[in-house]
């Protein structure tokens, strides 16, 4: 196989693949109504995952705090995965399975929303935090990945568990970003509509 023919292979099974999950729209609206009424209640919105998925949390915090495309206020995304004091003390403390817990155990409260993101839906640290946000009455939106793994099994049915039907770690990331994406466009919606 040619390298072209390798690149083309890669792209097409990529817009396949997000074809295939366009069944999330009305999930992908739904999170974007809530986070932004818990924005406009004075919420905020922990997001956190691991590896790529610590850079999408980061990337999602970056296009609240600052802007996606077009001039708003700033909106309280947090993205967990940023402090390394605070993760390498606690991963050195207790457990690297407490280092999102124990962060939103500290800043949660009730109204907010934990968003976490997985392509496996089995991280420890993931299914820990969504305890911790349960505890602190905060409501968590899922993006997952791999059939759901343990994590679906730890959300309520008043939480929002967006699985992307795929079990490649690249396509599930893929649709992860557009997500994201689709996420802050709604949000950005909301806000110069009010």
């Amino acid at each position: 196989m040619s390298d072209k023919s390798l690149i083309e292979q890669h792209f097409q099974a990529s817009a396949e693949n997000i074809l295939a999950n366009l069944h999330l729209s009305d999930q992908i609206v739904s999170a974007a109504s809530r986070i932004y009424a818990c924005f406009e209640q004075g919420g905020k919105l922990l997001i956190c995952g691991n590896g790529g998925s610590a850079a999408d949390a980061q990337h999602l915090s970056s296009e609240l705090l600052n802007r996606y495309r077009r001039e708003r206020r700033e909106l309280p995304g947090i993205a967990l995965t940023t402090d390394a004091s605070t993760i390498t003390s606690i991963g050195n403390d207790y457990d690297f399975a407490e280092i999102f817990a124990k962060q939103v155990s500290a800043l949660g409260r009730g109204g907010d929303i934990l968003m976490v993101i997985t392509s496996s839906g089995n991280s420890a640290n993931i299914c820990n935090a969504v305890k911790a946000a349960h505890d602190k009455s905060v409501s968590c939106i899922a993006l997952n990945g791999k059939g759901g793994g343990e994590l679906s099994g730890n959300l309520t049915v008043d939480d929002i568990d967006m699985v992307v039907a795929s079990d490649v770690t690249a396509r599930i990331q893929e649709v992860h970003g557009l997500i994201i994406h689709a996420i802050c466009e709604l949000i950005d919606c909301y806000e110069l509509d009010q």
